[in-house]
């Protein structure tokens, strides 16, 4: 059997990073090797099962000395710049779900290629991917229509709109030609006027454990289409 891919999660005190250890875990082909917190974090120093094993594994801010093959990323934006100065530093490959990030980290991140494997997604669902491609054919197909992008998160989300949702916002203006800076529109709220044609709107909703619901809205005369 061929070795184990040693993996370190970074961002592991979330919801996601806590995900990814269970699952971690539970696959013959990987192997966990750090769980990665932020300095300061409450969990730094304890154990990541409970009653503890000898041995085993606790939430640290460092990588120690067992190597890892890449560094699996969901943080934020701060957390983001850590995990690819980390990476870089040991050179090895980052694969990061961060969303929220500017303009100046992607150029970090594109830097970076260079040197070592990266992959970042705003979403790494299958679905939002195909989602994705759909909305790219009709937004081109459908230039004078309307897009409205509606997303739900549960109450703990510290980002809206999602990094999904600004996601599918670019695919949508690039298929007209356009940035999504040029064309975004947060949701409307008092006296705003009459919509602005062509822009690309965003209405957002938080509440309860809702993982996470994206759904893209076309709106024509007398017709509406919901991807």
């Amino acid at each position: 059997m061929a070795e184990p891919v040693r993996i370190a999660i970074h961002g592991a005190a979330g919801r996601m990073g806590r995900s990814l250890i269970e699952l971690a875990r539970q696959d013959a082909r990987l192997k966990l090797v750090a769980a990665l917190v932020a300095p300061g974090s409450d969990l730094e120093g304890t154990p990541l099962r409970s009653p503890p094993v000898p041995g085993a594994l606790v939430y640290g801010t460092q990588l120690g000395a067992v190597g890892a093959h890449v560094l699996v990323d969901f943080s934020s934006p701060a957390g983001f710049d850590r995990a690819l100065a980390l990476c870089r530093e040991r050179g090895i490959a980052l694969v990061s779900g961060s969303t929220g990030l500017s303009a100046a980290q992607f150029v970090a991140l594109d830097a970076a290629a260079r040197d070592i494997p990266v992959l970042h997604a705003a979403n790494f669902s299958l679905g939002v991917s195909l989602l994705m491609r759909l909305l790219r054919e009709a937004a081109a197909a459908l230039p004078e229509w309307d897009v409205e992008i509606v997303e739900a998160h549960h109450a703990h989300k510290i980002d809206a709109p999602s990094g999904t949702a600004l996601a599918l916002g670019e695919v949508a203006a690039a298929a007209r030609g356009h940035r999504l800076d040029e064309v975004m529109q947060t949701a409307p709220y008092g006296q705003t006027g009459a919509r602005v044609p062509g822009t690309i709107g965003f209405a957002v909703v938080r509440g309860g454990d809702v993982v996470g619901e994206h759904s893209v809205w076309l709106l024509g005369t007398g017709e509406r289409i919901e991807l």
